[in-house]
């Protein structure tokens, strides 16, 4: 007893716990009490009680002070530059496709990937960790290495988290992608062209305060060309971190000790970020410290901020309609306003390893109230079952087996959808002992391309497209993005969509590596009740964000990533951050789809996708696409002459971008017509035409070319939106199928398969499906004359 006490006085007092200093002090007070008294057996069991108990404070100390966490640096590029002749094969490759279709061969497609984080990035860390199944930390320099030699990038970006990057991390991330491009050779033709950047990850908790994620990418690599500070989004994500931060049970290093260095460095790796001290708000962005933690609330906020220190960037929003963590609810209309700079965000991602945000639907997750403080539960149609709904018929069968009235289970069933329809994401969380499958495919879109986690089709690209502010009578406000595809990996792998393969490194799926850990990082499962248990919306806002979302569900809709692809005069730097800069870009789900798309007849002579002109003819169009190269097995030889056997093992898993010289076969051309709102409150499901019209491909293996007209644009007289899809014949997706549900006759899900992130799947199943993949061309937009617009 007395050993607890003296241990407890000094876990209060703050003491170092350590066997070195406790042990001595216990002993010597046994002494003076009368070791006369003691045979040599007490002070020997005295000594061994004592080393016991110094070694679990020692253990305690350790994990509660964080004695023993280190730093995880950027880690080592390895890969040499790839030989002239790799990059003059690829180059002649496209060049080949292009002039087959009779486009210019001084026209260079480049193919990249935007989006890309290490374990710089808090959840990226979280899920290398052993109990989640990870393999270790993935460093910028792996990510260097794999857009080299596995993928085979043209350009990428390293886009970590700003809410996790200490000014440490941003100084290593700056000097790591100098390394990649230095190493990547100079000149006119380099194997990889790098990028500095990152993300602002806002999350708001209802739809009035969210505006979600958006990358910011620099064009040079000189300190005065980058940002002085990531800065983060504050709220939701720094609060996470900082305010309540996310740290591992002090235990588990000791739990797990094999891994045990991975938890210490974990926990040492959120100190580091609640170290850093908060930037005075008041102070202008150029003239803080580089020091200090900046933060931004809103898009508006954001660009004030980067403006200030003078940069050029690009604004990217991405992951746009991923329910995973926006609110249902959420619409795109408060970022059109003035104050929030819409004209900054040029560019948008249309897919990622979540999902596509392309399309545009017009049934309801929740109904707000007109004030957007409450929000009822619609009724399902024949092609959506709003989440909330699901929650109710939850409680009502449950309700039903339990022997109550039918009376009673629907006045359960009312109540439980009225109360989930206000609890946003966390809407799970109201069912007692609920199980990912008792949600069948509530919440998910079911007839669209690959769709991310409850896919919110009012912050969709079409969506977004077809809104206008009026708040200016004389100058109405709009999105104009071009598109782009980037993979959003964690894993430090830039360009996962070339093969459909090792689903758990390729992709973001992760969770327990077995039912105990599963049970020890959920917590034992509450048992079934026939009634919602009584959380509310408050009590739920008190809580971290990650706490809230259904990471099990989700885990069946992470698939590899797509692509960004640019139409470059060149390989440099410079020509490349031009093409993005002008939106002379497209997206692909992750092939390398060769892509065209121009208007002929504009006023100029022609302008090509991205572009925007005025005029008063009926536009005519012009679509050239090829399918990409079937992939063969393994690497290329070439691949083995700069690495080591390895560490293209470990990065690659066996499996590279190795193209033959057969091309997978176009099957049709899409054209998709916006006609943006031109009074307020005009319904936006009659202003976007998806699909307006399909012109089948006749591909013989070196794609095909297509031409239209729109001969109701004269007749219409208003401004319109008009892209293109290229669809590739179909081809194996890693959770291409998402929740695998069964269906009864009229398509409604009776059970699903989910593809879990955990044990319960094995990792020898890539959960595939046949897709449809393909290319999106960056919109033109062609315009009315007279209408007022910005």
């Amino acid at each position: 007893m007395r050993l607890t006490i003296v241990a407890a006085q000094a876990i209060r007092n703050g003491a170092p716990l350590t066997l070195r200093a406790f042990a001595p002090t216990v002993l010597a007070k046994y002494s003076a009490e009368g070791s006369r008294k003691m045979s040599r057996k007490w002070i020997a069991l005295g000594a061994i009680v004592a080393i016991i108990v110094g070694v679990a404070l020692t253990a305690y100390g350790a994990a509660s002070w964080d004695w023993f966490g280190r730093s995880r640096g950027a880690g080592t590029i390895e890969g040499a530059a790839l030989p002239a002749s790799a990059i003059d094969a690829r180059t002649a490759a496209r060049q080949a496709g292009a002039e087959a279709l009779g486009a210019s061969g001084e026209d260079h497609v480049l193919f990249g990937d935007l989006h890309v984080h290490t374990t710089y990035s808090t959840d990226a860390f979280m899920w290398s960790l052993p109990i989640f199944g990870g393999e270790g930390v993935y460093p910028l320099a792996d990510a260097c290495d794999f857009a080299r030699y596995c993928s085979q990038l043209d350009f990428w970006a390293a886009t970590d988290h700003a809410e996790a990057m200490t000014p440490t991390r941003w100084q290593q991330t700056r000097e790591s992608i100098r390394q990649c491009n230095a190493v990547s050779g100079g000149g006119a033709a380099p194997d990889t062209v790098a990028f500095i950047g990152f993300e602002w990850s806002q999350v708001g908790r209802t739809p009035n305060d969210h505006y979600g994620h958006k990358n910011v990418i620099f064009p040079g690599l000189e300190d005065e060309a980058v940002a002085q500070r990531a800065i983060a989004a504050a709220g939701v994500a720094s609060a996470t971190l900082r305010g309540s931060p996310v740290q591992l049970n002090r235990w588990l290093p000791f739990l797990d000790w094999r891994h045990h260095q991975d938890y210490f460095d974990f926990n040492h790796y959120v100190r580091e970020i609640q170290a850093v001290p908060e930037c005075p708000p008041d102070v202008p962005s150029d003239q803080l410290p580089a020091s200090c933690f900046e933060s931004a609330g809103t898009p508006g906020e954001l660009v004030e901020r980067l403006d200030a220190q003078r940069l050029d960037y690009l604004l990217i929003p991405h992951g746009t309609s991923w329910g995973f963590y926006t609110p249902p609810g959420t619409t795109f209309d408060k970022q059109l306003h003035a104050a929030q700079h819409p004209e900054r965000q040029t560019l948008i991602e249309v897919m990622s390893g979540h999902g596509s945000s392309e399309e545009y639907r017009d049934w309801q997750e929740i109904a707000l109230a007109p004030d957007g403080q409450s929000a009822e539960c619609p009724q399902p149609t024949a092609s959506y079952e709003p989440a909330c709904w699901r929650a109710g018929e939850i409680i009502r069968s449950r309700c039903v087996a339990s022997g109550q009235p039918a009376n009673v289970c629907e006045e359960r069933a009312a109540d439980t959808r009225r109360r989930a329809a206000n609890l946003g994401v966390a809407y799970h969380l109201l069912i007692d002992g609920e199980q990912p499958a008792d949600w069948l495919d509530s919440g998910q879109c079911r007839d669209c391309f690959v769709p991310p986690f409850s896919h919110r089709p009012r912050t969709s690209v079409q969506y977004g497209l077809a809104i206008t502010n009026f708040d200016d009578p004389n100058q109405w406000r709009r999105f104009r993005w071009g598109f782009i595809g980037s993979s959003d990996n964690h894993r430090a792998r830039p360009g996962t969509g070339y093969k459909p393969y090792d689903r758990l490194r390729q992709t973001e799926a992760a969770g327990a590596n077995s039912d105990e850990w599963r049970t020890r990082i959920l917590g034992p499962e509450t048992p079934p009740s026939d009634q919602p248990n009584a959380i509310t919306q408050e009590q739920l806002l008190s809580r971290a964000g990650f706490q809230l979302t259904e990471a099990e569900r989700q885990a069946s809709f992470f698939t590899t990533g797509a692509l960004a692809a640019v139409h470059s005069e060149g390989r440099t730097r410079e020509q490349i951050y031009d093409a993005l800069r002008r939106r002379e870009t497209y997206a692909t789900s992750g092939p390398r789809i060769l892509l065209w798309f121009d208007l002929l007849n504009s006023p100029n002579g022609g302008t090509p996708m991205g572009g925007e002109t005025t005029m008063s003819a009926a536009p005519r169009f012009r679509v050239r696409a090829a399918g990409d190269f079937k992939q063969a097995p393994g690497c290329p030889d070439f691949t083995a002459q700069g690495m080591s056997a390895d560490r293209l093992s470990h990065l690659c898993g066996g499996e590279c971008y190795n193209p033959t010289n057969e091309r997978l076969h176009i099957t049709r051309i899409e054209v998709v017509r916006i006609r943006p709102q031109i009074t307020p409150g005009e319904n936006v499901s009659t202003l976007i035409e998806d699909v307006w019209r399909t012109f089948p491909c006749n591909d013989q293996g070196q794609g095909c070319t297509v031409e239209f007209t729109d001969p109701d644009f004269v007749r219409g007289r208003r401004d319109t939106v008009y892209y293109v899809r290229a669809i590739q014949e179909p081809t194996p997706r890693i959770n291409g199928d998402n929740l695998r549900p069964t269906r009864d006759a009229q398509g409604r899900a009776t059970a699903v398969n989910p593809c879990w992130g955990d044990y319960r799947t094995p990792r020898s199943d890539n959960c595939t499906a046949n897709v449809e993949e393909r290319a999106w061309a960056s919109p033109i937009y062609v315009n009315a004359p007279l209408l007022r617009r910005r």
